[in-house]
């Protein structure tokens, strides 16, 4: 099948992206041939400006378009409480529930030797850097419930230790709305482990 070059390069772009396969990038491409030029010049500033302006801030590692970020520049935020996250997709979620008034620190990873990613790839020394203010009281560890996430977690409670500063976890389990039936053990098993008196 003939397809012409630059729709061809299009479509390979679209694939170097996570979850997208060959068909979904081909009906990307399409679409993108559909729009209005405009509106494809902005999609293509918007990413351009996305991947340039974009940086890490000083304090908390989560993305900016500043020096620090939003969170971290908020002086109404709860200095005594750092909640590490693997993910600035993480910090965004925690936002949204609108209940945790802490500061954030974004690893961009957990730990995975599988994948040849170790503590040193991690931006754990900024977060110890942080630690040796007496400001912070509560280190919440909120990394993924998975193999790497708890891997990390145990690393970083056992680093953390000599500090003297309090060392939680997030709690894990069933979902609101799930159901017992469709759970796997594992979930089962964290949410027994993390039941409540009522």
């Amino acid at each position: 099948m003939y397809i012409p070059d630059p729709i061809s390069k299009l479509i390979d772009g679209f694939m170097r992206l996570p979850g997208i396969g060959p068909k979904t990038a081909q009906r990307l491409s399409f679409y993108v041939l559909g729009m209005e030029e405009e509106d494809v010049m902005e999609l293509a500033k918007a990413l351009v400006r996305a991947k340039r302006d974009l940086q890490r801030c000083e304090e908390c590692s989560n993305i900016t378009d500043h020096k620090r970020c939003l969170v971290c520049a908020d002086k109404g935020r709860d200095r005594s409480v750092i909640c590490v996250v693997q993910d600035p997709r993480d910090v965004i979620a925690m936002e949204r529930t609108k209940e945790y008034h802490g500061l954030y620190h974004v690893l961009h990873g957990a730990i995975s030797p599988m994948e040849g990613i170790g503590p040193d790839e991690l931006s754990i020394p900024d977060l110890l850097k942080r630690l040796e203010d007496e400001t912070v009281q509560e280190l919440i560890l909120a990394t993924n419930p998975n193999i790497e996430g708890e891997a990390t977690a145990m690393y970083l409670q056992r680093l953390i230790k000599p500090f003297g500063i309090k060392v939680t976890r997030i709690a894990h389990g069933l979902p609101v709305g799930g159901d017992l039936e469709y759970a796997d053990e594992v979930t089962l098993t964290k949410a027994m482990e993390g039941r409540r008196e009522l």
